[in-house]
């Protein structure tokens, strides 16, 4: 009977996503300026959707994980999955979404299609939050391919720019890729383990620990790897980053929902599949390589960038790189914690951005001058120091014995010095210190407390994290080298002169290395249609 029950609840999650396809059904009869009723049926499916989530997660604490009946054959077909995880990502999908679609409901009011772009906003919501609900490999897949053809029709609801339509082809081209990637590892685990549950897969997986066998290319790494190549696609990593930063072209609300929430599903699908990524080394080193490079890469170029939105779409980019990058080293606590922090943030900053522009113009707001100072930027090293080491010793944190852990308290560290640095590197008030320096101890016990509460929800649901072996650790010290060196840059930059040789080198990071010039030319984006002027007679 509790197992009937517990079935049963699982299946109502479903009134979170059913309600906003009910959204997208209803945009269809009214498509034009006045969809009142899309508009009262999307804040009505936005509210449900919030209330499920908090529904959801209250089960999941009381009974645990929950998994509903999968109706299919063989295995394979729809079935539902609720544990810390799924429940996390649902109560953050719904309120994002809530928010986006109010904002939409006033962002295009007036517009001629206002009723469509609300059913496409919806129809993606849908596909969003079955991903994250899925637990079965079929439905996994399902809704991975659909978020991606919803997000297209939203990147193209303007189709006269051009710009738009060039971007959203490179989108289409990556994620194809990237859906045959995850194909391919879906048939692979499904063939190995003779079911598309992920419960049962999760439990059937061997980790391989043992470093004669670490490097091996079994059905298992192999289905990581692509897993792995498909996250990387879908979070717009370095080379095929450039359709991001050129979908600005889109209204707002759809960048606020790419940014905030899509391109999440990249480092959920590294979180969701941690038992499979864990025990093989060649996906976790891909993940350390590719997201540790375009995590410092994105950092670089976003300080060479003049338009706000451009610069967003790197901070993306580089957020996503450090959330895989973590993931690589098996602290997938840490990564769904940014994954949360960062989504909140960004959807925020993207819905502000045009606000904040003129709030900035209108005050005239003038920053403190930069110094540059090497003594000024040890001593706010030694202050970010100074709040972090006392409280992880407080916490637990093994800083001699753990290389991951000293890894992510470095990270921690460079991020509260360049805080500090801001003001005490600068000639500003004494009091912007002061406020500076309790800001950064605000964020190492924020950052401390809550990734050891996100610890303690997923102990269940991700492993615990293996030793690195020593290719995988010389690879996260020069990782740290590098954001050592993008952190020194982001501080004394301001204070630098603009000479020659700067302006060079911001040449080559404001265009992206020029590899999104290479994919343009693969993709045959730079190819436009030729207008005809009609002839007069």
């Amino acid at each position: 009977m509790l197992e009937t029950t517990t079935s049963a609840f699982t299946l109502l999650v479903l009134v979170a996503p059913l309600a906003f396809a009910g959204v997208a059904l209803v945009a269809r009869t009214q498509p034009g300026r006045d969809p009142r009723a899309v508009e009262r049926s999307g804040l009505v499916a936005g509210a449900a959707g919030i209330a499920v989530a908090a529904a959801a997660g209250l089960a999941t604490t009381l009974v645990g994980s929950l998994e509903s009946p999968t109706l299919g054959v063989g295995g394979l077909g729809f079935s539902l999955r609720l544990d810390p995880l799924s429940t996390v990502m649902l109560a953050m999908i719904a309120l994002l979404a809530l928010v986006i679609f109010r904002y939409s409901c006033t962002y295009l009011d007036g517009d001629a299609r206002h009723g469509s772009f609300l059913g496409r906003l919806a129809l993606t919501v849908t596909a969003v939050e079955l991903l994250v609900l899925s637990g079965n490999l079929a439905l996994l897949v399902v809704a991975w391919v659909a978020t991606s053809l919803a997000l297209h029709q939203l990147l193209v609801f303007y189709g006269e720019r051009p710009l738009a339509r060039l971007a959203a082809r490179k989108k289409f081209v990556i994620a194809r890729i990237g859906d045959v990637f995850l194909l391919v590892a879906v048939v692979l685990l499904y063939r190995h383990f003779g079911t598309g549950d992920l419960g049962q897969i999760f439990a059937g997986v061997t980790r391989t620990t043992g470093s004669e066998t670490a490097w091996t290319l079994g059905t298992i790494d192999l289905a990581a790897l692509g897993l792995v190549v498909a996250a990387i696609l879908k979070s717009a990593q370095f080379p095929t980053h450039g359709w991001l930063v050129e979908v600005m072209e889109t209204p707002t609300p759809v960048s606020a929902l790419l940014h905030a929430g899509i391109l999440n599903a990249g480092p959920f699908l590294a979180i969701r599949m941690a038992y499979l990524l864990d025990g093989s080394r060649p996906a976790t080193t891909l993940l350390l390589v590719v997201g540790g490079f375009t995590a410092a890469f994105a950092a670089v170029t976003l300080l060479t960038q003049s338009s706000v939105k451009v610069a967003l779409g790197y901070s993306s980019a580089a957020h996503m790189g450090f959330m895989l990058m973590v993931c690589g080293m098996g602290f997938y606590p840490a990564a769904l914690l940014h994954l949360v922090a960062h989504s909140f943030y960004k959807a925020h900053a993207f819905l502000s951005s045009g606000s904040v522009i003129d709030e900035a113009r209108a005050h005239g707001v003038r920053l403190p001058r930069r110094l540059g100072s090497p003594i000024r930027i040890a001593a706010s090293t030694l202050v970010a120091l100074a709040w972090y080491l006392p409280l992880a010793l407080l916490w637990g944190t093994d800083l001699g014995g753990d290389p991951v852990a000293i890894a992510i308290g470095a990270i921690l560290v460079l991020g509260t010095t360049q805080l500090v640095a801001s003001a005490f590197d600068s000639d500003g008030p004494v009091a912007g210190v002061v406020r500076a320096s309790l800001l950064a101890l605000a964020v190492t016990v924020s950052f401390v407390t809550l990734e050891a509460g996100a610890h303690q929800l997923l102990v269940d649901t991700v492993p615990e994290a293996v030793a690195l072996d020593v290719l995988q650790l010389v690879l996260v010290a020069l990782i740290l080298v590098g954001f050592a060196a993008v952190v020194l840059l982001q501080i004394v930059d301001p204070a630098r002169s603009q000479s020659a040789r700067r302006r060079a080198f911001a040449v080559h990071f404001r265009n992206g290395l020029y590899a999104n010039a290479l994919f343009d030319r693969f993709v045959g984006a730079l190819r436009t249609p030729t207008v005809q002027s009609e002839r007069t007679p």
